[in-house]
């Protein structure tokens, strides 16, 4: 494994790299692990954060049970900023990271080689580790904003999100079911953070996102800008669906952003994937790391799409093999059966019926 850290990395990448330097020589004999996530002002990054912290344990760090994690020993993850889905799978691909947080879709075509992945663009060697929580597709507009539908949105000033990210993809797809060429729109695209500070700047008129409910940034909107979220439901969503059979009907609900009003729209699982190329025995350290009771401490600091993370949910909705490391602990916690063949078990491609939201902290 490539134990080289990227420049763009969260902050505890600094710290921790300041801790090995401290240590003894015989001690920093450390293995690494980088997680691609997504824009700094999204969900992925902060879900990347605490899922490092986790299954991290470098040494010199407190004892598992005695104030530290309960990581995997000698492990220091970081949690890495990117442009998204797309552009991660892509970067496990190319061996720049390890591992990222992937939509289910995306991840699924990478997998089979279609859409975006055709050809010599496939990615085999892709691997999951868990689902982690469902992901909302948000239309975002102000709520005094004459566009009431997605059909309203032509030659608008609209965030479609970064080439490379999962949202923009979904975003096309969504444009393309309501007869919408992308091209009619006056494209301003960004990523969720400058996307929500310009509609709440007014230059632009909606953005999209894809990603858990509720997003920090357009939270912080909503407390000072009425917002709404466009509809995607009715016959439109079902033939998105038959297109991307990993979107399922979602309700967000009135409560989760302050002053609007309930939404249908669709949501797709967030997965944890992961390099077959990494070994099995850290994979299955990590997996075992991320399902530990103490984790669920540092998991539930986080916003509430993170504490949506359960273990009941860890295998719904994925649709790829799983790394070998992984399908380990789920054998051994009863979640698989054992394998009647050499062949490698790939769980069915059913969509995840996407949970509840969590109240608002």
């Amino acid at each position: 494994m490539n134990r080289h850290l990227s420049p763009n990395l969260v902050p505890v990448a600094a710290l921790a790299a300041a801790a090995v330097l401290s240590l003894p020589a015989a001690a920093q004999d450390m293995k690494f692990l980088r997680i691609g996530t997504g824009s700094i002002s999204g969900v992925y990054f902060p879900v990347g954060g605490l899922i490092a912290s986790a299954i991290s344990h470098p040494p010199g760090a407190s004892l598992c049970g005695q104030g530290g994690s309960c990581g995997v020993p000698g492990l220091v993850a970081v949690a890495q900023a990117s442009r998204g889905s797309v552009a991660n799978v892509r970067q496990i691909a190319a061996g720049r990271i390890e591992s990222a947080l992937v939509q289910a879709d995306i991840a699924y075509f990478a997998v089979k080689g279609v859409g975006l992945f055709s050809g010599a663009k496939a990615v085999p060697g892709l691997r999951a580790i868990a689902n982690l929580y469902p992901e909302a597709v948000h239309v975002v507009v102000r709520k005094k904003s004459r566009i009431r539908a997605i059909r309203d949105l032509r030659r608008k000033r609209v965030s479609l999100d970064l080439k490379g990210s999962g949202t923009r993809a979904i975003a096309n797809l969504v444009l393309k079911e309501y007869g919408i060429d992308a091209k009619s729109l006056r494209q301003r695209n960004s990523q969720v953070g400058p996307a929500v500070d310009r509609l709440g700047a007014g230059s632009i008129d909606a953005f999209f996102f894809v990603g858990g409910f509720p997003a920090p940034s357009i939270a912080r909107l909503a407390r000072d800008v009425p917002l709404r979220l466009l509809p995607i439901s009715g016959e439109p969503a079902a033939a998105i669906r038959k297109a991307d059979p990993f979107l399922a009907p979602v309700i967000v609900p009135a409560s989760v952003y302050d002053r609007m009003e309930e939404t249908r729209t669709l949501a797709v699982g967030a997965l944890w994937t992961v390099s077959d190329k990494v070994d099995a025995d850290l994979v299955y350290g990590i997996t075992r790391a991320l399902w530990h009771p103490t984790s669920r401490l540092i998991l539930d600091q986080g916003p509430p799409p993170v504490r949506r993370i359960r273990l009941k949910n860890a295998l719904k909705g994925v649709a790829i093999p799983l790394h070998e490391g992984a399908q380990r602990f789920y054998r051994e916690k009863g979640l698989m059966a054992k394998p009647t063949s050499k062949a490698e078990p790939v769980p069915k491609a059913k969509p995840q019926t996407p949970a509840k939201p969590a109240p608002k902290s």
